[in-house]
């Protein structure tokens, strides 16, 4: 992968704010969304607990905001930086979206729905297939996730 293509510090937000979701008892899941320049227009951790509400994981949250901040439902020239493999409910928000380049950390292999499970984007009636980097950052996520689960234990 070409170094000028993403901005690693966009990880390393998510990985902050993913530390602060699980903090606040949420599975530590974040998601942010930059613009074609590459700055930052959304960002979201895991709320389903808070707010009560199966459907609210980080990449929906962010692209809700990010679709409502760019006035459209296409985020056509905008990349998803998120610390786990998104889910199928995720991948299909994701797709419908229209996001430009999707970047991940761990891969979920229980409910993942991109590397793993459904994955959603090798369907052929799929609307559209973000580009897909994994692995960006994959060890530090897995280890909030695997702190976070030993201490519900």
């Amino acid at each position: 992968m070409n170094g000028t293509m993403f901005r690693n510090d966009a990880m390393t937000d998510a990985l902050r704010l993913a530390a602060e979701t699980g903090e606040a008892g949420e599975v530590p899941v974040a998601a942010i969304i930059t613009d074609s320049a590459g700055e930052v227009i959304a960002m979201a951790g895991n709320r389903v607990e808070r707010d009560h509400d199966p459907s609210a994981h980080a990449e929906i949250l962010a692209i809700r905001q990010a679709a409502a901040i760019m006035g459209s439902a296409r985020l056509n020239d905008c990349d998803l930086w998120v610390t786990l493999e998104p889910c199928a409910m995720c991948a299909a928000a994701i797709s419908h979206a229209r996001i430009r380049r999707l970047y991940y950390g761990a891969d979920d292999p229980k409910s993942g729905g991109v590397a793993h499970g459904a994955r959603v984007f090798s369907h052929a009636t799929c609307h559209h297939k973000p580009e897909v980097y994994s692995g960006i950052g994959a060890e530090q996520s897995a280890a909030l996730l695997k702190d976070f689960f030993a201490r519900r234990r």
